[in-house]
């Protein structure tokens, strides 16, 4: 088999770039370990910045989220139940962000492909990258027991923090940086209509909370918890009444309580891996960067790495220019730094760190009133919370 660029990972990175890619009239092939089912049935962000939607419109994919979407001109944050508005629509000059989750995105992407007849080989094993250093890298893997082989010119890692892309990188070349949070996200879904209609951040004494939602007649909640909970240990009663008692009096009575059908807890980590760029090797998405969830970035990272790779390759195959292949670690990381540092900043003034004393805790209050008085501060959590135009990176 042969192909121009070899994609691997049907996630939101590699799906993306596919449809990118195959609007200009490039060949790929996506190579993925799971099943589409798998893929489109893992519970993710469900917060799009004006960057993905825009980039979804842009490649067509956007008439079910234009029905179903729910566009946010504001966000919500509160401190021990005092609940204040951020404006994000006035500050930003009519940027929202739209609540559309990430299962409905891939099940947008996966049926566009089908539609236009993408390449992508599901249920792959042993996946392994060969030559990247020269200018004819391949793909190799066992697909029902038999070895295949694809040749390309281009390779991309969409493959997640565990694939095989970032690892093929070498240790005197790769750097990582990394920050793990001494707590985790205990997260339910329930078909209950949201306590409101927008996001709301809380930090309560006894830690933070997010009311979210996926739908008008669902809702996404989470509470921080110990990273060594047992999600067994947290009956749906016991959930509500400590969601209720960190959203504060006034809205913890708005809540509608039901019986909740996913509860996990998630760990929170930052994770930077640095070029994200090696021969003809390309990371994108969750391969080179993870943020905690408090910024909604993740999914809205892995676009704007692809959209910057897109132009990139366009150059590469239409133009015959290196210059964006060149450029795109560059450039890519500079919007990347900026949602961690935003994603570092916003947890550390929503949750409760186990070392916190009374002076850390009145720091936190401060900065939280601060915001709540200064439309300065309110512009810079604005226009990061709905997504930094690509050319400020």
């Amino acid at each position: 088999m042969r192909t121009q660029v070899a994609i691997i990972g049907a996630g939101p990175a590699g799906m993306f770039l596919a449809h990118l890619l195959h609007q200009q009239g490039i060949a790929a092939v996506v190579i993925e370990r799971r099943d589409r089912a798998y893929v489109e049935g893992r519970v993710r962000a469900g917060v799009l910045e004006q960057v993905t939607v825009d980039l979804m419109r842009k490649l067509g994919l956007a008439d079910r989220l234009e029905r179903e979407g729910l566009v946010h001109g504001g966000t919500n944050l509160s401190l021990d139940g005092a609940l204040f508005r951020i404006d994000m629509a006035a500050l930003t000059g009519g940027s929202t962000v739209t609540v559309y989750g990430q299962q409905e995105v891939m099940r947008d992407l996966f049926d566009a492909a089908e539609t236009r007849d993408l390449s992508i080989l599901w249920n792959v094993d042993d996946v392994q990258l060969h030559d990247l250093d020269g200018d004819r890298p391949s793909v190799s893997w066992t697909e029902r027991g038999v070895a295949r082989r694809l040749d390309c010119e281009i390779v991309v890692g969409c493959d997640g923090f565990h694939g095989v892309c970032r690892a093929s990188i070498p240790a005197d070349v790769l750097q990582t940086f990394e920050r793990v949070y001494p707590f985790g996200w205990l997260g339910i879904l329930a078909d209950v209509p949201p306590v409101d209609h927008e996001l709301i951040y809380a930090n309560h004494a006894n830690g933070f909370a997010l009311a979210s939602m996926r739908s008008p007649t669902r809702s996404r909640y989470y509470i921080q918890c110990a990273l060594d909970d047992d999600v067994g240990a947290w009956s749906d009663d016991r959930f509500w009444d400590e969601l209720c008692v960190r959203l504060g009096p006034t809205l913890g009575e708005r809540v509608t309580r039901g019986a909740s059908f996913e509860k996990t807890i998630a760990p929170l980590r930052s994770f930077v891996a640095e070029p994200m760029r090696w021969g003809r090797l390309f990371l994108a998405g969750d391969a080179a960067h993870i943020v905690p969830p408090t910024g909604a970035k993740g999914m809205n990272l892995a676009v704007s790495d692809v959209t910057m790779l897109g132009e990139a390759l366009a150059e590469f195959f239409i133009e015959r220019s290196a210059a964006g292949i060149d450029g795109y670690s560059a450039r890519a990381l500079a919007r990347v730094w900026k949602a961690e540092r935003f994603s570092w900043w916003f947890t550390s003034i929503t949750h409760r760190f186990p070392d916190m004393d009374g002076f850390s805790r009145r720091l936190q209050m401060a900065e939280l009133d601060y915001i709540r008085t200064s439309p300065t501060a309110q512009k810079t959590l604005a226009e990061n919370y709905v997504g930094l135009p690509l050319e400020a990176a």
